[in-house]
């Protein structure tokens, strides 16, 4: 049986980040073999990760990287079960390591990207990691990558609460991220009228028709009430009609001159995601039991 040092505690520690008793066990169960301490870890780590796989992880962080060129960008949102852990050191690098992954191998999708490797570990394998470690479940859920000739350009709102990726035919940064501050501040659903979806249009029209009607208009100029209504409607969620946020006096497409917004992203931390109800007198109560 080797004899297991503080040495050899302590470097394995800096290297899997697991507690120091952790590390001295999975020494001293593989006889002070460090690779096969490091497996020992990551099964007793997925084991654990496991156990958390039926939490609901609807916090977290939206995080943006831009290439030094401003021609590749990312939008990745990485989720955990509280704001404490997505103030995580080891969360916020995993997140910025998988962004930057994206941006050099451009995957397919989200089983594609956990498939892939950095430094020799699937991405799965390094979501799980972290989760046993930091002691969260930790998911990866989804991203868009734009790789473009003119630039990209991100903003993150609130740490990672709000995050926006735009691609644009040119302009500089300044111009990239008040862009980006519009869509991330007004939600726009499209850059321009063509970009409405067909549905939500029509949806739309039926809604200020009945609204019309109600109001006791005549049937024969209630059509040409609902088109100037639609008029307004498309400035609230067509991005070139928006009125910019930080000049009311113009619009997007004012600041933005011959310069185009080819495409968009923007995502909420958690949007769509059922988050656990907390009953937090409940809690108290049984904890006082």
């Amino acid at each position: 049986m080797a004899k297991i040092t503080a040495a050899m505690v302590k470097e394995l520690r800096e290297t899997t980040g697991a507690g120091m008793m952790d590390c001295k066990k999975a020494l001293t169960a593989t006889d002070g073999d460090k690779e096969k301490a490091i497996d020992w870890l990551r099964e007793k780590g997925i084991s654990k990760a496991e156990k958390k796989a039926g939490r609901i992880a609807a916090e977290g962080a939206v995080a943006a990287y831009i290439s030094d060129d401003a021609k590749v960008g990312v939008l990745v949102e990485v989720n955990c079960e509280t704001d404490f852990a997505a103030g995580n050191e080891q969360f916020r690098s995993l997140e910025e390591k998988i962004a930057k992954h994206i941006a050099a191998t451009n995957p397919a999708d989200l089983d594609a990207l956990n498939a892939s490797e950095i430094d020799g570990k699937t991405v799965a394998a390094l979501v799980t990691e972290a989760t046993a470690t930091i002691g969260e479940k930790i998911s990866l859920r989804r991203f868009v990558r734009y790789e473009t000739e003119g630039r990209v350009a991100s903003y993150i709102h609130m740490g990672g609460k709000i995050g926006v990726l735009v691609d644009m035919t040119g302009g500089d940064e300044e111009l990239g991220k008040d862009v980006a501050m519009q869509i991330a501040a007004a939600a726009p659903a499209a850059i321009d009228r063509s970009g409405v979806d067909a549905a939500a249009l029509e949806h739309e029209k039926e809604v200020l028709r009945k609204q019309a009607l109600e109001e006791g208009k005549p049937e024969k100029i209630v059509e040409r009430m609902v088109e100037g209504r639609i008029n307004k409607f498309y400035k609230e969620v067509c991005l070139n009609e928006q009125i910019f946020v930080k000049d009311s006096d113009k619009t997007v497409k004012d600041i933005l001159g011959d310069v185009k917004v080819t495409a968009f992203t923007r995502y909420q931390l958690g949007e769509g995601i059922e988050k656990k109800q907390e009953n937090f007198a409940a809690e108290v109560a049984a904890q006082m039991k």
